[in-house]
């Protein structure tokens, strides 16, 4: 395992004043060269050939590596020209989906912007939900075995997939049917049935609070608010229930998009005592805790419970909708903020009191 005092003398070698701003073009990557070049950095974009399109037509990155796989990332020789760019890289959803917390932990020798030892609790559903409890929040049942399912629950499984093959289940029958289904339709594989995740299905809105928390301030920061726009599941409803009956379709969690939303200001408290608490108990499963962004996904109920379901330790696609400016970090900062550039804000103002080590590992 790459060690922090490994990454922290190859931060010694940077020149400070020339640092540029990397990721993988994909997920959030337009949100986070657009914030970096706001704050006067260079960007470097690590893509595959097929994406390069997005990255011509919106011009935000100063250099592109063309790649046939994002896990060419690990290769010496990519790694050597980031470092030799000064590259700090930002980790988004498609690290652990492509690469994996546990290479990332292992091989790769490039500053990362944030605790990447918390990329590996966020994609190990046990721990996140060891994390979630000791922070006090409220949790759904989970169930071990498809066997025990008693009442609806929802099928996932684990890594930043998109909601890709979730289903609904409300017993071991229709698990085991609907399962089948989802292989049959090229979602699932039958080797990832033996990692699933079955989780109470709590009926409310889909809420997703993204949070930044700075280590030079020492505070938590609501940036923007969002939920998933999921298909099929959330088009279903423009169908008859006649026809959806006679069709028995079996819905998919994919996630197409995200949509913004501001929340009633009654809800804020818990929102933000909740970002606080997990933000302090971060500290306490993975010194320093929680570097940067991160993101609560949460169902609140018509009585205004709020259950957290996840967490996203990095960036997550949903800040994308505050792109220019969110409500909230408007509130905060006037305009032109998001998570991007608050990301490429922290990383400036650590340069410029030569605090650098402290927000990368």
């Amino acid at each position: 395992m790459i060690t922090k005092d490994e990454i922290d003398e190859i931060l010694r070698r940077y020149e400070k004043g020339d640092v540029t701003i990397g990721t993988l073009g994909s997920h959030s990557a337009l949100n986070i060269f657009k914030g970096a070049k706001e704050e006067g950095f260079a960007t470097i974009c690590i893509c595959r050939k097929s994406d390069e399109i997005v990255y011509q037509r919106f011009p935000l990155a100063d250099d592109i590596i063309l790649v046939e796989g994002f896990n060419e990332l690990l290769d010496d020789d990519i790694q050597q020209r980031l470092r030799q760019k000064n590259t700090i890289l930002v980790p988004h959803g498609s690290f652990n989906a492509y690469i994996g917390a546990g290479k990332i932990m292992d091989e790769l020798r490039v500053p990362l912007f944030g605790n990447r030892e918390l990329l590996r609790w966020e994609t190990d559903r046990e721990k996140q939900r060891e994390w979630l409890q000791r922070a006090g929040l409220t949790l759904p049942k989970t169930f071990k075995d498809p066997k025990d399912i008693h009442g609806l629950v929802i099928v996932k499984f684990s890594g930043a997939r998109g909601g890709k093959g979730y289903f609904l289940a409300n017993s071991p029958q229709s698990f085991h049917e609907k399962a089948g289904d989802m292989i049959k339709r090229g979602h699932l594989r039958r080797e990832e049935l033996e990692n699933t995740h079955l989780q109470e299905y709590i009926i409310g809105v889909n809420v997703c609070p993204s949070y930044f928390h700075s280590p030079l301030k020492n505070e938590v920061e609501l940036l923007g608010i969002d939920r998933r726009y999921e298909s099929t599941v959330d088009s279903i409803g423009r169908m008859p229930a006649s026809e959806q009956l006679q069709i028995a379709l079996n819905p998919t969690y994919t996630v197409i998009g995200n949509i913004p939303i501001i929340l009633r200001e009654s809800l804020l408290p818990e929102i933000l005592r909740m970002g606080e608490k997990v933000v302090k108990t971060s500290k306490q499963i993975a010194p320093p805790g929680i570097i940067g962004p991160f993101c609560l996904e949460t169902v609140i109920t018509d009585a205004l419970e709020i259950f957290t379901f996840e967490i996203s330790a990095r960036i997550v696609a949903g800040s994308n909708v505050g792109i220019g400016t969110s409500p909230y970090a408007y509130l905060n900062y006037g305009e032109g903020m998001y998570m991007g550039r608050r990301i490429s804000r922290e990383i400036k103002t650590a340069t410029e009191n030569n605090e650098l080590e402290k927000v990368v590992y």
